[in-house]
């Protein structure tokens, strides 16, 4: 009994931490703008964001992102965007769409996974 409390109490904080660590936290125009300008890639650079990178090409990707958060775009609609002008490795994460949602869904089922095993043992010791 102790057991399957504490593993009921390590899946809610799990919980907790990823609920935490995917609430947005742009509440501000520019924390929005900060927030978007660290998941762009810089297009002249390798692998680094658009924030950190002082390239011609990461400036002008960083007003671009300015001008559309205050004409009131969406999220979304600023990197649709730049994924249509500048291509899909624009972003520094994977899409979440087509072969972009299979590298989100795998470690989620292997998390899935882990928590079914998890249950069943602690059912077994009952």
């Amino acid at each position: 009994m102790r057991v399957l409390r504490s593993f009921r109490l390590w899946c809610v904080a799990l919980l907790a931490v990823l609920a935490l660590a995917t609430a947005p936290s742009t509440s501000t125009q520019t924390s929005r703008i900060a927030h978007l300008e660290s998941l762009v890639k810089c297009p002249a650079c390798e692998d680094i964001s658009v924030a950190v990178s002082n390239a011609t090409s990461a400036v002008a990707v960083r007003n671009e992102i300015a001008a559309k958060v205050r004409e009131g775009k969406s999220d979304n609609q600023i990197l649709t965007s730049l994924e249509d002008a500048y291509g899909p490795s624009i972003l520094l994460s994977p899409s979440t769409s087509g072969i972009g949602s299979l590298l989100w869904a795998g470690p989620l089922a292997v998390l899935v996974v882990i928590v079914a095993i998890g249950v069943r043992l602690v059912r077994r010791r009952r």
